[in-house]
């Protein structure tokens, strides 16, 4: 290129952007949103997936994620000199060091926590009087001597144990301290001696130097055995009747491990080695599953055993914990790339619609240059140097922003979305604007006139997309999002297609219904209504473009409310099912009852609306199936098979406080007035004296107990019920078989628990408990309810479909306002040849807002259609269960589909129509205070 050519494309570049800042501004501006999305959406997933490995490692109870070596006690055949040095802590030292070297990338060490030493595997009985025994069987202890003891504990009483002379297999007498845990609950006193057995020799004396606490009680240095820590109290394995004792360890002094090989304990060398998670990222998941595998099987054995010794042997919980992580990230990805899709896809239409607003708004400038002589290349060109300027800054500092916004994600993924989204700005600008000018125009067509009938290309082109479509949304409902090899983009563009078919077809027949309503029109007085119809027919705002964006933005807004409402409907039910109310009151034991008392104080406190007791019993024996079948009626019109468990529930409930609580938890309406009415009736069974108790069953076991009186025997005495009402639900309880009662009928029916309606504080609440005594547990919907979000992969899918809402809006409104741009020009010189014609300032008003709001209204409309049509197809093909409850212990994990959330769905359509008619409410203001002349020019083909 010579020095005059680049001087003269410098000044055009310049002067056009002088001259046109507005559109370069803004068309910078959207540039730099939709670079920082695109980029942002690949470090945020980086981000989640990084964040819920770290927190499921450090989060799990250390006895899983530690990798522990151990080895036997040196062989018997070895010097006594060579037995014992390799238990002492210089030598278990310098082995560790070479394990924490030799640990395969990317597994690193908390070097902070690792623990070594020697250890008893098998328990010792410790035959000491003041030692307790609750079935009369004597404690079983561990000993170890562990390195690191006064770096991670502090002493509370006595002193540290030491080694006054060098600790051999034949020494006598040693030092240990226990933790404050274990003296309190095994009385265990500074100073006290405890005699351990050994082989060579009568015993050991280990006398008790101090007692210490824990400075990180659940750190991996005291949970990865939680013994060291805490004794528990164990079943007798050997004994046939349920005797229990108790076991502990006693921590000895860091060089007394020689000493243990003279026991018949089965002493073993062991290496402790916590993970450190701080350095792992999302896509260390694999490799760390591989470097855990090699550990525990392959070479990486091969080589802890050339460190260890040839008998070492690797075991952790590591690898289960990686692999349920990665479960989770398979199961959610797919669904988040469903919004990716969505979102992408208005993008990049919203991008291109912007591009024809250019192009529509220089199409006279280019004409003028190209009649000139210019060449194609030459415009071309031109008009890409003008683009990247504007276009490839915004890109950077979006990706820029992106990078400092979103923490903790991988650079490149981020960059490329940015640069898609820079290339397709600078490549389908020039592109679409330069191909409208191949041939010379000799004058500017107008354009409110629909084209003829769409060709025979385009048919077949709409018919391949309706194959595509139909294929995705039938491989999402019969397999779900979830695929063997990764994420299938087809599925994953099911609501895309869905969209982009009913953008076809609403640019087909949306003229239909505004032609047939001129009809009517024609015949009223006045010109307004009849040619704002006639031209909203017509018009090229509502062409593919506009409407597909519109249809693709609704459509995702929709889905990413849909999915969100749905996780928050599946954790509201789960915690209900958990709860059974906004706060519950039961018994630490299964017979434990609540107090009168108890029950009354809980009931007077402020907030509390409705308390209900409840009498739950589990595990009562159900009677064999009746006779009739074993089929029975439910809640609905069909027939419920019995249920095959020979147990379920009985709850004693006040049929009236319960019915509320019932009402209040959302629940079917329970049918107190059953249970009085019936009982009343009936008073005595054939074969017998006896009351028999009207009951309301879970359809399984209505159908199991049929019609008749049926004899249960419980806790609460044996009763005959008869089965005078279903419900599929019950508040108190969680299992499906269930059977519900009039306590005040139960020989003992005290309450078991009691369900609150209401918001109580807190606080007040657990004090009010408190006050009975500690066999009392409080359980908060809400605190339940904030169970289900612990996880940073779940809260970071869920902030992704918030984003996907607000975006979808967002783009669906600046979809609406480039549409009503691109004809800007075209309305005000219609309204200034109308008004010479005398229309008034108030008709050009009405015939804008009415050539308008027609096809807003169509628009919003096939958008809401879109959008239900979506969530309907494809709701049988996604389960949000790893979005909504994954992870959490005792949560229901039965399906979670999608359902409509009228929010996501109509607030975007109702944003969609009140922009359109503001947007020419504005376009008429603006217009009838320029006057006709500066509108009408002579000559101008408009």
């Amino acid at each position: 290129m010579s020095d005059g050519k680049r001087a003269s494309e410098a000044p055009w570049i310049r002067t056009r952007l002088r001259t046109a800042p507005g559109a370069a501004s803004a068309l910078a501006v959207l540039v730099l949103v939709t670079a920082f999305l695109a980029a942002a959406f690949p470090r945020a997933v980086d981000a989640y997936g990084t964040k819920g490995l770290r927190h499921d490692i450090t989060t799990a109870a250390p006895s899983s994620s530690v990798v522990e070596v151990a080895r036997p006690q040196p062989g018997l055949e070895l010097p006594q000199e060579q037995r014992e040095a390799a238990t002492r802590s210089d030598e278990l030292a310098r082995v560790g060091g070479k394990l924490l070297k030799a640990l395969p990338a990317p597994l690193r060490a908390d070097t902070s926590s690792v623990a070594y030493g020697v250890r008893t595997t098998e328990g010792v009985v410790a035959t000491e009087p003041w030692l307790p025994r609750p079935d009369a069987v004597p404690p079983r202890l561990s000993y170890a001597a562990q390195s690191g003891l006064e770096e991670h504990a502090t002493l509370v009483a006595g002193a540290w144990p030491a080694t006054p002379a060098e600790v051999t297999e034949k020494s006598g007498a040693v030092q240990g301290v226990v933790t404050e845990e274990t003296a309190s609950l095994l009385k265990v006193k500074v100073g006290a001696t405890i005699a351990l057995p050994a082989s060579l020799r009568k015993t050991v004396t280990v006398t008790i130097t101090g007692i210490i606490a824990p400075r990180d009680p659940l750190g991996a240095y005291w949970s990865a055995d939680p013994l060291t820590r805490s004794p528990s109290l164990v079943p007798d394995p050997e004994s046939p009747f349920p005797v229990f004792f108790w076991t502990g360890t006693v921590l000895l002094a860091k060089d007394a491990g020689p000493v243990l090989l003279g026991t018949a304990a089965e002493p073993a060398l062991y290496w402790r080695i916590p993970p450190d998670a701080t350095a792992l990222t999302g896509t260390d998941g694999s490799r760390l599953r591989a470097s855990v595998a090699t550990l525990e099987g392959g070479p990486g054995l091969l080589k802890v055993r050339e460190i260890a010794g040839g008998t070492a042997v690797v075991s952790t919980g590591l690898g289960h914990l990686v692999e349920a992580n990665a479960r989770m990230r398979d199961a959610i990805s797919p669904v988040i790339a469903v919004a990716a899709l969505g979102i992408g896809s208005v993008a990049a239409v919203v991008l291109l619609m912007t591009g024809a607003l250019i192009a529509g708004r220089r199409r006279a400038e280019l004409a003028l240059m190209r009649s000139r002589g210019g060449s194609l290349r030459g415009i071309g060109g031109r008009l890409l140097a003008e683009t990247m300027v504007t276009v490839l800054p915004a890109t950077a500092l979006g990706l820029l922003l992106a990078t400092l916004l979103v923490g903790e994600g991988r650079w490149w993924p981020g960059a490329l979305a940015a640069a898609g989204v820079g290339l397709l700005v600078c490549v389908a600008l020039p592109l679409r604007t330069t191909l409208q000018h191949i041939r010379p125009v000799l004058g500017t067509p107008r354009e409110d006139m629909v084209s003829a009938r769409p060709s025979r290309r385009r048919t077949v082109v709409e018919l391949t997309l309706l194959v595509l479509a139909v294929a995705a949304v039938t491989a999402l409902r019969r397999r779900g999002t979830s695929t063997e090899g990764g994420t299938d983009l087809l599925v994953s563009a099911a609501p895309v297609l869905v969209a982009l078919i009913a953008a076809l077809v609403l640019v087909r027949l949306h003229p239909l219904p505004l032609r047939l309503a001129t009809r009517p029109m024609a015949r009223l007085r006045g010109a307004i209504g009849f040619l704002s119809l006639a031209r909203a027919g017509r018009s090229s705002a509502g062409g593919a473009l506009p409407l597909l964006a519109l249809l693709l933005a609704l459509a995702t807004a929709a889905f990413g409310g849909s999915v969100v409402a749905g996780i928050g409907d599946a954790r509201d039910e789960a915690a209900l099912a958990s709860v059974g109310a906004d706060a519950r009151i039961s018994g630490r034991g299964e017979n434990a009852t609540l107090p009168e008392g108890l029950v009354r104080t809980v009931s007077e406190l402020d907030g509390v609306r409705n308390a209900a007791p409840v009498r739950v019993e589990y595990g009562v024996v159900l009677p064999e199936a009746a006779p009739d079948g074993g089929t029975g009626t439910g809640s609905g019109t069909g027939k419920v098979a019995a249920t095959d468990s020979r147990a379920g529930a009985l709850v004693g409930v006040d049929p009236a406080a319960y019915a509320r609580a019932a009402r209040a938890a959302g629940l079917p309406d329970f049918p107190a007035e059953r249970l009085r009415k019936a009982g009343a009736a009936d008073r005595t069974v054939e074969g017998g004296p006896g009351r028999v108790l009207p009951a309301i069953a879970s359809p399984g076991v209505a159908a199991r107990l049929g019609k008749e009186p049926r004899a249960l025997t419980t806790r609460a005495g044996t009763i005959k019920v008869r089965v005078v009402g279903t419900t599929e639900r019950a508040a108190a309880v969680s299992p499906t078989d269930f059977l519900i009662v009039d306590s005040r009928s139960l020989e003992r029916g005290a309450p078991t628990t009691l369900l609150l309606t209401g918001t109580p504080d807190p606080g007040k609440l657990r004090a009010a408990v408190a006050g009975g005594g500690e066999k009392y547990a409080v359980q908060l919907r809400s605190e339940e309810r904030a169970r289900y979000v612990d996880t940073p992969m779940q809260a970071g899918a869920e902030r992704i479909y918030l984003t996907a809402v607000a975006a979808g809006a967002g783009y669906a409104l600046l979809a609406v306002l480039l549409s009503l741009l691109q004809t800007a020009p075209e309305r005000k010189t219609l309204l200034a040849r109308l008004r010479t014609m005398g229309l008034t300032t108030a008709q050009g008003r009405r015939l804008l807002a009415f050539e308008a709001t027609p096809q807003a209204v169509l628009a919003a409309g096939g958008g809401l259609f879109t959008g239900w049509a979506t969530i309907a197809l494809l709701s049988p093909g996604i389960d949000l269960v790893p979005l909504a409850l994954a992870g959490v212990a005792g949560s229901d994990t039965s399906p979670v589909t999608l359902r409509t959330d009228l929010w996501s769905l109509g607030l975007p359509a109702a944003g969609v129509v009140v922009l359109t008619a503001a947007v020419a409410g504005v376009q008429a203001w603006w217009a009838s205070r320029r006057g006709s002349i500066t509108e009408l020019r002579a000559g101008d083909s408009r």
